[in-house]
């Protein structure tokens, strides 16, 4: 695997059993992601984006063919190693931003250095640069419940970034906004993926993303229907 490419499929299947039999949701993918790249896995519900971006965050296997990650095979992968991948090397935002209630919004970014071996002050500086990154450092104090739906957002993406981790997996990151948050939401993305040279991949169908996109890799049933590079 060349240096530039931190993530590797190939000829990778998934089956799901269903009460009808078996379900494909990918038939046969063939892909390669490099470093620094914005990019988005786009196509309609059932296209099978969001199982394809789960494999390459390890939080599900290929059924057939390899998924490399940051040189480790996804299906190599015991429940320990993929924990330990996504904690060290992932970044994850979600379309319902998962922020704990009764946190901080530092404590919300905070909380997955807590997995890592750092002391106090490493940790305040990270958490208070991936705030300043975002600008969020007004809100250290506040509880989600006191923060917008694109604030709440930016703290979901600081939390993600606090760890400058070399991949983020965006699933819908702006299903919840309006336009306008949407759109300041993912020009910050852009500018943190130019700055920190972080891979960003979406799962997506939102046109407000895909017109960011660097690159936009269109599913259909399962299969690549299409990969093009877009200029910008």
């Amino acid at each position: 695997m060349e240096n530039s490419t931190l993530i590797s499929i190939e000829a990778l299947k998934k089956h799901f059993l269903t009460s009808g039999g078996r379900f494909t949701a990918l038939n046969g993918i063939d892909l390669k992601i490099g470093r620094a790249e914005f990019t988005g896995i786009v196509g309609p519900s059932g296209s099978g984006k969001t199982t394809l971006l789960n494999i390459i965050g390890s939080l599900d296997s290929p059924s057939e063919g390899r998924a490399v990650v940051l040189g480790q095979s996804i299906s190599d992968l015991n429940v320990k190693q993929a924990a330990l991948l996504r904690r060290s090397k992932l970044g994850f935002i979600f379309q319902s931003y998962n922020l704990l209630p009764v946190y901080t919004v530092f404590e919300n970014v905070e909380f997955p250095l807590l997995l890592l071996k750092l002391d106090d002050s490493q940790r305040r500086k990270m958490v208070m640069d991936s705030l300043e990154w975002l600008g969020l450092t007004d809100k250290t104090k506040s509880k989600p419940a006191q923060l917008s739906g694109g604030e709440c957002q930016r703290v979901a993406i600081a939390r993600a970034m606090v760890k400058r981790p070399e991949i983020v997996l965006a699933d819908e990151p702006t299903a919840n906004l309006d336009a306008a948050n949407s759109h300041n939401i993912l020009k910050t993305m852009v500018l943190l993926n130019s700055e920190l040279q972080t891979t960003f991949i979406f799962a997506t169908h939102d046109d407000k993303v895909i017109s960011y996109l660097k690159r936009k890799i269109s599913l259909i049933d399962g299969k690549v229907a299409k990969d093009e590079m877009i200029n910008k």
